[in-house]
């Protein structure tokens, strides 16, 4: 943020000509509308009503787990031979035995221990495993007194949900080495027998903005329209935990991902790379059907304002149950 000009020090230059001062006086006023201009530009394309942002990652890629929770399974790397220096590491470990290249994954769950004075002995402990069922995957434990980190990795056409509507299903593809707290409670709600309460209730095309792949038009705005679906993960009669912010993609077309910390989601039927890495992105709807997803926001609305942004609310919502696949 830019900062008003500091005047005081121009007593010292009271003997300079005018024709100084007026110099001076010009590059006070062109230093000054550079920084109102740019602060426009940066802030123009608005903002997805109500989010919060996220700080962006430097770590470098996704490779990430949860603290304080211990995954069970049969291991095929033994940690007590098996030591890195950080999580990351022992998750790139456990991605490399899941390529897709040679077959089924050899390894879909890592475990770390990362704590030295936790740890003791076990620092470094890298445990790779494999699930019997990937989507429920086996907790030994979690709590403050648990010392792993621990997390899953899908395999090439392996953690797929559904977003089961009237208007067709929503395949998603979760990203749980991006978002892994986002991931969870997905998972979670798979066991639920019921979603009642799940649905979206907003819906925006993308309008003259943006190009049927996706691409934002030259010169166009940003919005409204936003090119997203809209709805809400929370069933009824089950509170639902807050997602801390997590890593974050760029938003793409069929992006997945937290309004805030939810349960508001969106889908993305656009690339808002405007938006820079400001919403967790946990999964993406698979390309082939996105049409779906289209026909949802072709559907009747009504306008509505959201914290002074126009937006457009569906006339009658949709419902939608969250499921397994295979």
């Amino acid at each position: 943020m830019g900062r008003r000009q500091n005047d005081s020090e121009s007593s010292r230059f009271i003997s300079l000509s005018f024709l100084l001062a007026g110099f001076i006086s010009c590059a006070l006023v062109y230093t000054v509308l550079s920084i109102v201009l740019n602060s426009n530009a940066n802030s123009e394309g608005s903002n997805l009503e109500p989010l919060t942002l996220a700080e962006e990652s430097n770590d470098g890629g996704c490779c990430r787990g949860i603290e304080k929770l211990e995954l069970w399974g049969a291991a095929v790397k033994w940690g007590s031979d098996h030591k890195f220096n950080s999580s990351k590491e022992c998750c790139q470990a456990c991605k490399a035995m899941c390529t897709g290249i040679d077959g089924p994954c050899l390894c879909d769950t890592w475990v770390f221990c990362g704590n030295k004075k936790a740890c003791g002995s076990k620092f470094g402990e890298c445990w790779l495993k494999k699930q019997k069922d990937i989507l429920a995957p086996d907790r030994q434990e979690a709590g403050n007194h648990v010392i792993w980190t621990s997390g899953i990795i899908f395999g090439k056409g392996e953690g797929i949900v559904g977003l089961e509507t009237e208007y067709g299903i929503l395949r998603i593809k979760l990203f749980p080495d991006c978002a892994p707290h986002s991931v969870a409670n997905i998972l979670e709600l798979l066991t639920l027998r019921h979603c009642a309460g799940c649905q979206f209730h907003r819906a925006e095309g993308r309008g003259q903005l943006w190009d049927s792949e996706g691409n934002h038009i030259e010169k166009a705005p940003f919005g409204p329209p936003f090119a997203i679906i809209q709805g809400t993960l929370e069933a009824q009669g089950t509170a639902f935990k807050k997602i801390p912010a997590e890593e974050c993609p760029y938003i793409r077309r069929g992006s997945v991902a937290w309004v805030g910390s939810g349960p508001e989601f969106f889908i993305s039927l656009a690339d808002h790379q405007e938006w820079k890495k400001a919403y967790t992105v946990f999964g993406s709807v698979l390309a082939e059907d996105m049409e779906v997803a289209e026909k949802i926001a072709r559907l009747p609305t009504e306008s509505d304002v959201w914290n002074n942004i126009n937006v457009s609310v569906l006339e009658k919502p949709v419902p939608l149950l969250i499921q397994r696949l295979d």
